[in-house]
């Protein structure tokens, strides 16, 4: 049918233009927080990137269901402005002829929100966490960064070099200060890089420098000169994460734990793909413009009513995972609740038309 085919393509234009400006501001958002961790040498330059990705696909649930919501409320709010609604209804079409392209819309998003949210979302968030980890893992050194002061975990030592070389394992202008014993030791060289040794140690290697070693508020102090200066690394292991959160966890690991965090998370996740379907369907009642009470109320109403939702949603998780709601009941209080509203307002539809006719 023609104007189905019409109606499906304006909710994916729109749902498209509703997804690429909130993936924009997400990737903002990542981008500056994690450009400023490069910056102060928490994450390596490289790992930027992956790690922005991981954030999208672990938000890209949610979007889905804002888009869904969005697109089929602005698409059916612009026919209603337009006239066109009362064109349709004045020509014998019901409330099911708009009922059906929004599912027809909303089935293929929320089946990709399913697995989004079912699958890839929760190994995106584990492999996120793994990466982070491997990151707060390196050693001192590796953690370095050119102009940035950095000091070690164990804050005994404290590192800084100007710029690096024409060879990237290779820095110069290399400042180290040490405290060992009460005692101050303050090393400057020219160069400065990273040897592994036959056993696996690894050292800085100084050289062309001079140190200065003495102890704070004393005469008593010396100054060295060196050719080449070693420095030995602390290996650091890494932290395995014992204890991961659930939302870290696959959703067959869930269900092999049935804990209340675990569920109420499992809950979550089945939420996300229902809801692209009750808030595509909620949405056609609240496109209604009564020219009475302004062309953006139904705008501010809706956004209300999502917004509603989603924190009924957070709740009751919260409470399933405190015990506080049976992990059977979970989050589906919130759904019932919804398809009451929803049915009540399309019957009141099929019964009266004067709903969607301006003007009566």
């Amino acid at each position: 049918m023609i104007f189905e085919r019409s109606l499906i393509r304006e909710f994916s234009l729109v749902a498209l233009a509703v997804v690429a400006v909130l993936l924009a501001l997400i990737l903002t958002r990542l981008l500056i927080l994690l450009l400023g961790k490069a910056a102060g040498g928490e994450v390596l330059p490289e790992a930027v990137i992956g790690l922005i990705a991981f954030g999208v696909l672990a938000y890209m649930p949610v979007l889905l269901s804002i888009a869904a919501f969005v697109a089929v409320l602005l698409t059916l709010t612009r026919s209603f402005r337009d006239s066109e609604m009362t064109v349709w209804f004045t020509s014998g079409l019901s409330i099911a002829a708009w009922v059906k392209p929004v599912l027809r819309f909303a089935l293929p998003m929320a089946v990709v929100c399913g697995v989004l949210s079912l699958a890839i979302a929760p190994w995106s968030e584990s492999q996120s966490r793994e990466y982070r980890r491997l990151l707060e893992s390196r050693d001192e050194v590796s953690a370095v960064t050119p102009g940035v002061f950095r000091e070690s975990r164990q804050a005994d030592r404290v590192f800084f070099v100007d710029k690096l070389s024409e060879r990237d394992d290779v820095v110069n202008n290399v400042f180290v200060q040490s405290t060992h014993g009460g005692r101050l030791g303050v090393m400057v060289a020219q160069k400065g890089f990273i040897e592994t040794a036959e056993n696996g140690d690894r050292f800085v290697v100084l050289v062309n420098g001079r140190r200065y070693e003495g102890a704070p508020g004393t005469l008593d102090y010396r100054t060295v000169d060196f050719d080449r200066y070693l420095l030995r690394i602390e290996p650091k292991e890494a932290k395995k994460d014992a204890t991961p959160p659930a939302k870290a966890l696959g959703t067959l690991e869930l269900l092999g734990d049935p804990t209340p965090h675990n569920i109420a998370e499992l809950h979550w996740r089945v939420a996300l793909p229902f809801s692209v379907l009750l808030m595509a369907l909620f949405a056609v009642p609240l496109s209604f413009v009564n020219p009475r009470t302004g062309r953006s109320w139904n705008l501010v109403l809706a956004v209300l009513a999502y917004a509603l939702y989603n924190n009924l949603l957070s709740i009751f998780q919260a409470w399933t995972a405190q015990g506080k709601v049976p992990t059977w009941v979970g989050l589906w209080p919130v759904h019932f609740a919804v398809v009451a509203v929803l049915a009540y307002l399309l019957s009141r539809q099929m019964v009266s038309r004067r709903w969607f006719m301006p003007g009566r």
